[in-house]
């Protein structure tokens, strides 16, 4: 990591980053640079589905199957939060999360279209699908965001079964981690030192961006948390304009990392108003994340923050603080690629 001079060196030397090339060869050539823009979708202006980390491939498989089956984009990005959500060997998001430093499994998620519709839950507890909730959220209440005790019981009213997260392999982690483990709000503190970019303990989110041919756009976002976080802790995840934005005739944006990085700047709906002022998607995740670094300096120091967004053109972009962050693309054939999103910090 570099120290606050050199990094701030190193920002003022970058340019922004514009990949031109079909990006199914933006992984395999990370130093392409041209004029025409971030990546763009096979398959022009055809369905796409978006989502954040390599697990987000089975994600995206589900959410275009539901697309094609005729469902909504509202219908496809649940489907595709639901997958890991109920993956009991996904330890980042709902059914066997980590839980927090109490021993809880507790569930962030949010939901968005592009008119508006907004639905989201926080700290819910003893409920696999936290998207589905969310959903429920924003189409049978007046409200956006329901936290808790509250988010749980309308769970319950709304028919959704009651069901223990927390796994036998989860639990016995817990328990390690307990051994060694002071409760102060540092994230991940007692990991820090074996953590890996990347890794399973640097991202606890999965964030899917969904657009039908005719430019129209959602998304989703749902998290188990940062692993072993203080009781009541809420990440960027189920903030709308942290975790995930969505505008109409302009695109959307969903995050992954620290989410306390994220919210300091509002980073999701950063990105969607640098587009629509005019940057490509890569341009402005870009400078989300050179901003974070400006604004943080060594506080962010070995923390991985990044963004990925789709406009309504088809083009892509993502980009990170530190290398590792990968992301799920599935175009308009159906096919899905998973690449590698560019970062500022070199490991």
């Amino acid at each position: 990591m570099n120290t606050r001079r050199s990094l701030l060196a190193a920002l003022g030397g970058l340019g922004a980053i514009n990949l031109a090339a079909p990006f199914a060869r933006a992984a395999s050539r990370p130093g392409t640079r041209d004029q025409g823009g971030s990546p763009r979708i096979r398959g022009g202006s055809g369905a796409v589905v978006l989502s954040t980390w390599d697990f987000g491939a089975a994600a995206n498989d589900a959410a275009f199957a539901k697309m094609r089956a005729g469902g909504s984009l509202l219908d496809a990005v649940e489907a595709g939060a639901m997958v890991p959500e109920a993956d009991p060997n996904n330890h980042s998001v709902g059914y066997s999360g980590y839980p927090d430093r109490d021993g809880h499994v507790t569930l962030d998620a949010v939901i968005m279209d592009d008119a508006g519709g907004v639905g989201a839950v926080a700290a819910l507890e003893d409920t696999v699908h936290a998207i589905s909730v969310a959903r429920r959220v924003m189409e049978r209440t007046p409200h956006t965001l329901l936290v808790g005790e509250g988010a749980t019981r309308f769970a319950r009213d709304q028919g959704f079964p009651q069901q223990s997260l927390l796994t036998p392999e989860s639990q016995k982690a817990w328990r390690e981690w307990l051994k060694t483990s002071k409760y102060q709000p540092e994230a991940n503190s007692e990991n820090r030192s074996t953590r890996t970019p990347g890794g399973a303990l640097d991202h606890d989110t999965i964030g899917l961006l969904a657009r039908s041919a005719d430019g129209r756009m959602a998304g989703a976002c749902t998290t188990s948390g940062m692993a072993f976080k203080m009781r009541g802790r809420v990440g960027d995840s189920p903030q709308v304009g942290s975790g995930l934005y969505v505008e109409a005739g302009v695109g959307g944006a969903t995050s992954t990392g620290l989410g306390e990085e994220v919210t300091r700047v509002a980073g999701s709906a950063r990105v969607v108003a640098s587009m629509r002022a005019g940057a490509t998607p890569q341009q402005a995740c870009e400078e989300v994340v050179r901003h974070i670094a400006t604004l943080r300096g060594a506080a962010i120091r070995g923390v991985q923050v990044g963004f990925l967004a789709l406009d309504t053109n088809g083009n892509v972009g993502a980009y990170c603080l530190l290398p590792g962050f990968t992301y799920a693309v599935t175009d308009a054939s159906g096919a899905t690629s998973v690449l590698k999103a560019r970062s500022l910090f070199k490991a």
